[in-house]
């Protein structure tokens, strides 16, 4: 009598070809799951296919703003990861439309598949915050629980790892800056979280190890300064700028400036969102809806910055004194 085989389970991954998601398709791909990654531009999703296995890795055209492309990329799916999101708009690519439309939109086509659920939303979502990307955050979240009470949802504080888009930032202006804007005064408070942290624990939702209907809150194990982290930065490159205070209100009109180019630096809901600290609540902690709650202990910033932002470093020793 022939062996049956099993067939590995399909997991149907918006947003996977960025920053989180490729890691978060190399994990699944480590574990034997298929992967069927929802983007925009399939055609630019080459980089996935060495992750995984010959035909483990899927890429098709997906856009949150259009339900028959979600149904479609969800099509077959035991699990579905929704990690879309945008840090500012653009043309039709607006808060509500990608992160509340679309949440809800994926969460309903989660539905009507029988598949489950994972959410990625942010720290410092909010239904009563000022910034458009916290309550929109915040409307996704409530929209995917209306719709699957099972769902799994994280906040993630800010990732760091290989192409991120904040400490590689500010290493990158040190190349042309003599000074680094610490936007009102750098006193905000981040607990920043290595990105395979959290695709590990995006997989274990997906293995079915982490318990479905709650809210986990993603941090690393130190809750740093926004001038802490610049300092860290600056020290792994062995480059000395000076940190120059930018106070709130010339800060919101550098976002309003900034924020009218094609790929804005900065806008004025991000200088928004500044103004609240970006860290895991002490009822997450205290209930276990972290990191460690779910047996994972987190990378600190000390221990992999090293390994991805030597590229910046200068030729030669550090000048004590010298800005080089």
């Amino acid at each position: 009598m022939a062996e049956v085989v099993a067939i590995p389970k399909l997991v149907t991954v918006f947003g996977g070809s960025g920053f989180l998601g490729r890691h978060v398709v190399q994990t699944l791909a480590r574990r034997g799951y298929r992967v069927r990654v929802g983007c925009r531009r399939p055609d630019l999703a080459g980089h996935l296919q060495p992750l995984g296995n010959v035909g483990q890795i899927q890429p098709v055209q997906a856009n949150l703003r259009y339900r028959w492309s979600v149904d479609q990329a969800v099509e077959g799916a035991d699990h579905v990861i929704n990690l879309v999101g945008i840090l500012y708009e653009s043309g039709r690519q607006t808060f509500s439309s990608v992160q509340d439309f679309g949440a809800r939109a994926v969460a309903e086509a989660a539905r009507a598949e029988g598949a489950g659920l994972t959410q990625i939303s942010a720290l410092g979502a909010d239904p009563d915050s000022s910034s458009l990307y916290a309550t929109t955050k915040a409307r996704g979240e409530q929209a995917v629980m209306e719709t699957l009470p099972d769902a799994v949802i994280y906040r993630p504080s800010i990732l760091f790892g290989p192409e991120d888009d904040f400490f590689n930032k500010f290493a990158a202006m040190t190349r042309f800056s003599p000074a680094l804007p610490l936007i009102g005064g750098g006193t905000t408070k981040f607990q920043p979280v290595y990105v395979a942290d959290v695709a590990e624990a995006i997989a274990r939702s997906v293995d079915g190890k982490v318990e479905g209907g709650r809210i986990y809150e993603l941090g690393g194990p130190e809750v740093l300064t926004f001038r802490q982290c610049l300092e860290k930065m600056l020290e792994v490159i062995e480059r000395k700028r000076m940190l120059v205070n930018v106070p709130w209100p010339i800060a919101r009109l550098q976002g309003a400036i900034l924020g009218l180019l094609p790929k804005p630096l900065l806008t004025k809901d991000q200088v928004t969102l500044l103004r609240s600290d970006n860290v895991v609540s002490q009822k997450a902690a205290e209930e276990g809806r972290t990191l460690p709650g779910l047996g994972i202990r987190p990378q600190t910033v000390d221990a992999i910055l090293p390994t991805y932002l030597w590229q910046y470093r200068v030729s030669g020793q550090f000048t004590r004194g010298k800005l080089v």
